[in-house]
């Protein structure tokens, strides 16, 4: 279909010149006797056409239905359209129909060349431009949601990458705050449709694997592009009663033919009063129009995160979700779902989803009782070396900070975090130092735990941890702590509840084992903890920011910019007789000059005995002869 398609196209374009098209425009808008000249020029307005023939028969459209627009009947698929009064035998309406009804072809036609991979760059601009200038105009001087939200739809469920014209559109026109409100309407109406269509698709698992397959990618394709234009949208900042904001379309924005409830407009007294202050530039102010952008705002964003989003958005979401979302949210709470659900999920999700989370539970006061069950599973060796782990160990060091921390959870989280040590990378072993630096500063009753050589069994203990042991020792059930060897470490390291870690029945020696680290800096840094750290007069805490996105290079570079006094220096004031000191290997002697001498001794030995056989053989040959 398309071939015959091009091949029609192609017989036009041989038939008329460009100098033709420009005549035919010319007679168009000269006299309505010419009126026929209209769906010639409409049929060049296609992605098959060369775009000259395009560009040079949009201008003369463009010029034809600007003036008319107040004048056209609504369309038959608007849905505020209403019947008419207007007898359907009057021949001004009939034309005034025929008129809307090319209309709405000339703007599916612009639509398509604006989506088409065939259309140029500079041609897809002024389409666009086009576009939105209708959307300006159309709809009695008001915002036009219809034709804006055919856009939005095409532009979502296109197969093909449209990031030229999306920048497009977030350059030139989300600044204005109108086109930014129906955006959020256009989205939150894609999203729910995906959504629909997502669980239909899921009811109905007939189709075979290709087509599944097809259905998928599509999906992400169009979940990847509303994640685009929202990210994209400027956020509202810095509300107050003095901003303004410019507009696209000049007389207020209803948005009737959006949700058919709201309308986004100034009052009629403010209007005339605003008019006279600024004529020349279509402004709203914040006042009025804050709570129902945020509504908006808020409602497309809980839509997109209720789609089953691909992975690489899902991390990014999870990434900007505090920044960019929550503080522009009507109820931040809402959230809440989602995030939790992506706390629980566990790994580099939840890593992720601890910013926006720990939002909510600081800010907004959320509550969740497992939060710190959760971080604490978090503690593994893979975490030192995620791209996101310079934020996740400030937010861990935020999440300790509380003095209403019981004992046994802050003994937990300093002994895991201990036991990591002797399996990560220097960079990493900085970062545990600095926060069990502050666990010990901030909690004193965890400072037993810098030298607790053993722990009788029988010892009280207020902590949630001892409690739970001696219940479970009263229940036969658990182990007799008492009875346990002296040196033994009774942290359980692979517990994942650290009530059930028994923390506070150990010590921190593998921070210890730090003093005689291989990395300098680490065998420097660990030595901070031997200040008594309970006096708080005396101490302050460590900025965990300045260890948390280190690496081998900036330990390496840290190093040489370091200027160092005394440079240790090897040489002997005489020269060394052995290889090892006698003291080194008990028993053992590494004399070069003595086993020298003992081999030339040995050597004088041998020939000795040689020279004295070799007399003696010769006095037994003289004998012989004589004989």
């Amino acid at each position: 279909m398309a071939s015959i398609l091009s091949k029609k196209q192609k017989n036009r374009e041989k038939k008329y010149r460009l100098s033709d098209l420009k005549t035919l425009g010319l007679q168009l808008l000269s006299s309505r006797a010419h009126i026929n000249n209209l769906p010639l020029l409409l049929a060049f307005v296609s992605p098959s056409s060369r775009p000259q023939y395009a560009l040079e028969s949009l201008l003369s459209l463009q010029s034809f239905f600007t003036p008319l627009l107040p004048q056209l009947p609504p369309s038959s698929s608007s849905p505020s359209s209403k019947p008419s009064v207007t007898p359907q035998d009057d021949p001004e309406f009939i034309y005034r129909t025929w008129l809307r009804s090319k209309f709405d072809e000339f703007v599916k036609s612009l639509i398509d060349i604006s989506i088409s991979p065939l259309s140029e760059e500079t041609l897809r601009e002024v389409v666009l431009d086009t576009i939105m200038e209708f959307v300006k105009l159309g709809n009695g001087g008001r915002f036009n949601s219809a034709i804006y939200h055919k856009l939005m739809h095409s532009i979502v469920h296109s197969p093909l990458q449209v990031d030229i014209l999306l920048d497009f559109l977030a350059s030139k026109y989300f600044k204005y705050i109108d086109v930014r409100y129906f955006t959020y309407i256009s989205m939150e109406k894609l999203a729910r449709t995906l959504e629909a269509k997502e669980n239909f698709d899921n009811r109905n698992v007939s189709a075979d694997g290709d087509d599944e397959s097809h259905l998928r990618a599509s999906l992400e394709l169009s979940i990847h592009k509303i994640h685009y234009i929202l990210l994209h949208i400027p956020p509202l900042e810095g509300l107050n009663e003095t901003s303004d904001y410019e507009m696209w379309s000049g007389s207020g924005v209803s948005s009737k033919e959006g949700d058919g409830k709201e309308l986004l407009e100034l009052p009629k007294a403010e209007n005339r009063q605003h008019k006279t202050q600024k004529s020349n530039n279509n402004a709203l102010s914040a006042v009025n129009i804050a709570k129902k952008i945020k509504l908006k705002f808020t409602k497309a964003w809980i839509s997109f995160l209720r789609l089953p989003l691909p992975l690489d958005v899902y991390k990014e979401v999870l990434v900007t979700l505090h920044q960019a979302v929550i503080p522009h949210l009507s109820n931040p709470i809402m959230l809440c779902d989602f995030l939790t659900r992506s706390y629980d999920i566990g790994g580099v999700i939840s890593v992720m989803a601890l910013s926006s989370l720990y939002v909510l539970m600081t800010q907004h006061g959320l509550e969740y009782p497992n939060f710190y069950e959760k971080l604490y599973a978090l503690l593994v060796p893979s975490i030192f070396m995620a791209k996101h782990r310079a934020k996740f160990f400030e937010l861990l060091d935020s999440c300790l900070k509380s003095p209403l921390l019981p004992a046994y959870l802050a003994a937990a989280f300093a002994k895991k975090l201990s036991r990591l040590t002797l399996s990560v990378p220097p960079s990493g072993t900085l970062v545990v130092i600095a926060l069990i630096h502050n666990l010990l500063r901030r909690h004193p009753s965890i400072n037993c735990l810098v030298h607790q050589e053993d722990v009788d069994g029988t010892a009280k203990d207020d902590s949630k941890a001892e409690e739970f042991g001696d219940s479970a020792e009263d229940s036969g059930t658990g182990k007799d702590l008492s009875s346990r060897k002296a040196g033994i470490d009774h942290f359980k390291n692979e517990e994942s509840d650290p009530v059930k870690s028994y923390a506070m029945r150990s010590s921190l020696w593998e921070i210890d084992t730090l003093r005689h680290h291989y990395c300098p800096p680490v065998s420097r840094f660990v030595l901070s903890l031997e200040n008594d750290l309970t006096v708080r007069a005396k101490t302050t805490e460590v900025t965990v920011k300045d260890f948390s996105s280190g690496s081998y290079a900036t330990i390496f570079g840290e190093e040489i910019r370091r200027r160092v006094k005394q440079v240790p220096l090897a040489f002997y004031k005489a020269t060394p007789t052995s290889l090892f000191s006698d003291s080194d290997f008990a028993g053992w002697t590494f004399k070069y000059e003595d086993s020298r001498e003992n081999k030339t001794e040995s050597d004088d030995n041998q020939i000795i005995n040689i020279s004295e056989e070799h007399d003696n053989i010769s006095a037994k040959r003289q004998r012989i002869e004589c004989s």
